[in-house]
């Protein structure tokens, strides 16, 4: 990589006998390259992405899977503020043309919260209730998420190359590419958790800069320096709530992100040598911490409810009016928005209702069980058919050689953060912990394979991270280099050829039946 961690940096120069590293080497490594550069080669990266997912984005020109819910979910919010209940009809209604009619007089129970479907909702605000309408958000969220890891991935490598090869990486990623291209919750869920987590390494970055030029400037005593409002973990605060406010699993990434950041806090403190580090990172770095992440997503996550609130028709919106409580001096609104998330998490506790494409979070990182979104077979002159029998079909895969590969990858990971205790393995660990550990808590719960969306980027980064020890660093001998770059090419390539050769059965193009078969190399992908 173009620059080591400190910790590993810190081991190389005890090894040579090298002087010993100053300490704003050690925690503020330099960003190498041209800045301009930095942004250009992610940019570029983030439009291939987007033009991958708005073309043809309007197909299938229909209502696809859980599209039944959110698209008229985030329809009724734009009328009602609240989700609304639809008539038996509505899908063929909408598929019609139609946007009027489709409603009954009443609420609807709906078991997520409103933050995704008021994202849909900005995309049928701006192109009406259609399938590009309904779909526009998730793919622009989905290039905009490239864009993030690609410069994320620069930031924690000091390497534009790599940033860039995360971002083809997600970029090239089947499900990634599909829930992008479906009107469903988990790209934005995978957004929100993403953008928290760059912005805490932000974060890290200039808070490690700051405590850096206060310790050359000045004498530091006691518990140490505060160092002010620490904005990018503000910003973070409010991506956890907006997350949590997409989907409640989010809560893990709540906490697993307010470890990270205060242990990074701590470790900071502890390399400058403050002596009373201990009280000073809690009362100075802990409870701030603690503010911005939890209290502050706390406040964003209810301010998502605004329009419950404000609506006549929310479901439970009036459930304690008028109900004698021993909590009398909580609002009734407050006490009805409480019940009606009790009846949500006593929905997702019994959720065990068996579908033909559940699956088991150990079968997900083997890439066994994806879901087909839409299926069609469509004859000899139909709609583009040139064989007597075709296929047309969405089916929410990973791309294997980036799937298969994070297994490797998470595998060097650990060996990494074992040896060196680098903080970006034992990040990007944590992040796939977060995202994929909880769910063998749930094992009668119906789930399925999407339900990785939010810890793919980590494994995208678990990759890149993998492919940049292959390369070494920058001052490496020439020959490893070489080697590594060849192998890492050779690598992308093969990423590139396997979602060319899979993008027909992603992206719901007609091919004859035989051709369809055989991108199907295993029966649990039908």
């Amino acid at each position: 990589m173009a620059a080591m961690s400190a910790t590993t940096q810190e081991i190389e120069a005890v090894r040579s006998g090298d002087k010993p590293l100053s300490l704003r080497d050690r925690l503020v490594p330099v960003m190498p390259g041209n800045a301009i550069l930095g942004w250009l080669g992610p940019l570029l990266v983030a439009v291939f992405a987007g033009l991958l997912r708005f073309d043809r984005l309007h197909i299938p020109g229909k209502i696809i899977f859980d599209e039944t819910y959110y698209a008229k979910d985030a329809w009724s919010l734009l009328r009602f503020g609240a989700e609304h209940s639809t008539v038996e009809n509505a899908d063929k209604l909408i598929e019609q043309g139609r946007t009027t009619g489709i409603f009954t007089d009443g609420g609807s129970f709906v078991v997520h919260p409103p933050v995704g479907k008021w994202m849909i909702a900005a995309g049928e605000q701006l192109f009406g209730l259609t399938p590009f309408g309904w779909r526009f958000s998730a793919a622009l969220i989905g290039a905009l998420s490239v864009l993030i890891i690609a410069r994320l991935a620069r930031r924690m490598t000091r390497s534009t190359l790599l940033g860039c090869i995360a971002g083809l990486l997600l970029a090239l990623d089947g499900l990634h590419f599909v829930l992008s291209r479906t009107a469903l919750l988990d790209v934005f869920l995978m957004f929100w958790v993403l953008a928290a987590f760059a912005c805490l390494v932000v974060d890290r970055d200039r808070s490690r800069a700051k405590l850096v030029r206060i310790m050359e400037t000045r004498t530091v005593t006691g518990r140490g320096p505060w160092l002010g409002t620490r904005w990018w973990r503000i910003a973070a605060g409010i991506c956890l709530g907006l997350a949590v406010g997409t989907k409640w699993n989010a809560l893990f990434f709540v906490a697993a992100f307010g470890l990270l950041t205060v242990t990074w806090d701590y470790g900071a403190r502890r390399a400058a040598g403050l002596r009373s580090a201990n009280s000073g990172w809690f009362l100075l770095d802990a409870l701030p911490a603690f503010a911005s992440t939890v209290v502050l997503g706390a406040v964003t996550y209810l301010a998502s409810w605004a329009g419950w609130f404000a609506s006549a028709i929310g479901e439970h919106r009036h459930w304690a009016d008028a109900k004698p409580s021993g909590f009398s001096f909580v609002p009734e609104s407050l006490r009805s928005l409480w019940h009606y998330h009790a009846e949500i998490l006593r929905f997702h506790s019994d959720l065990s209702q068996s579908h033909p494409y559940q699956s088991q979070p150990w079968q997900w990182m083997l890439d066994l069980r994806p879901v087909a979104f839409f299926y069609s077979s469509p004859k000899s002159g139909e709609i583009g058919c040139t064989a007597p029998q075709c296929a047309r079909e969405v089916l929410g895969l990973g791309t294997p050689a980036i799937w298969w590969g994070a297994l490797i990858a998470l595998a060097v990971l650990v060996w990494w953060w074992l040896i060196t205790r680098d903080w970006r393995a034992g990040a990007v660990l944590l992040g796939v912990a977060a995202g994929w550990l909880p769910w063998f808590l749930f094992l009668d719960r119906t789930k399925f394979f999407f339900y990785t969306a939010p810890y793919l980027p980590f494994l995208v980064l678990a990759l890149t991270l993998a492919l940049g020890l292959l390369i070494g660093p920058s001052d490496g001998r020439p020959v490893r280099r070489a080697a590594g770059a060849s192998i890492t090419g050779a690598y992308l390539l093969v990423v590139i050829l396997n979602f060319l050769y899979l993008y027909p059965v992603l992206a719901a193009k007609v091919i004859p039946q035989a051709e369809w078969g055989a991108r199907i190399w295993f029966k649990s992908w039908v």
